[in-house]
């Protein structure tokens, strides 16, 4: 395995879309602009929580011969986001997903894809995040945890995506999950149905 620093090298993935997408980046805008300016609305299936980084130099053939059959067999699911938290000791507010179920199932397929991962000191924890770069007043923290998201996260997709800090993440490819559900379910096992 090639030395390379934790926070570079390539991370996986699903960005928020349409009008969930539209109100996270307000809400970012409004609480970081420096945080919505690096990057899309997004979560991380892989590269921080439970697995980290692949390295940058990863031949992009050798990713889509590990990841293009999770795609392949991955039907699209919902996820729901709980109430927003406030990392201990941190600046950092995010929406947490539910990190069981279908999605702990794809994160751990990945994981075992036979990419190599830096090591992570915390275990798999799905959120996207809101402020992490600016300390909010008093006021803006109660604002930032009284946010509440209902509509489902569509999880139909994942990016593959190089960063090398300071530069802003590049794109590599993305995958498109086209697995089929299971006969008479609207979902993957494990996947919270929408209300």
């Amino acid at each position: 395995m090639n030395d390379w620093r934790p926070l570079s090298g390539i991370f996986i993935l699903v960005n928020l879309k349409g009008p969930l997408a539209t109100r996270i980046h307000e809400i970012q805008e409004r609480f970081d602009p420096r945080m919505a300016r690096f990057a899309a609305p997004h979560f991380t299936l892989s590269g921080s929580s439970g697995a980290g980084p692949i390295p940058a130099d990863t031949p992009v053939a050798r990713l889509h011969a590990a990841l293009g059959p999770i795609a392949r067999d991955t039907a699209p699911f919902e996820t729901h986001f709980e109430k927003p938290v406030r990392y201990m000791g941190t600046n950092t507010f995010a929406l947490p997903l539910d990190p069981h179920g279908a999605l702990r199932e794809l994160h751990d397929r990945i994981r075992k894809s036979g990419l190599d991962f830096a090591a992570s000191r915390h275990a798999f924890t799905p959120h996207v995040t809101l402020s992490h770069y600016r300390t909010p007043t008093d006021a803006e923290a109660r604002e930032l945890l009284a946010i509440r998201v209902d509509e489902p996260l569509v999880v139909d997709h994942m990016v593959i995506s190089l960063t090398e800090e300071p530069a802003l993440p590049r794109r590599l490819f993305d995958l498109v999950f086209t697995g089929q559900q299971a006969a008479g379910s609207r979902q993957n096992p494990g996947a919270t149905s929408a209300p």
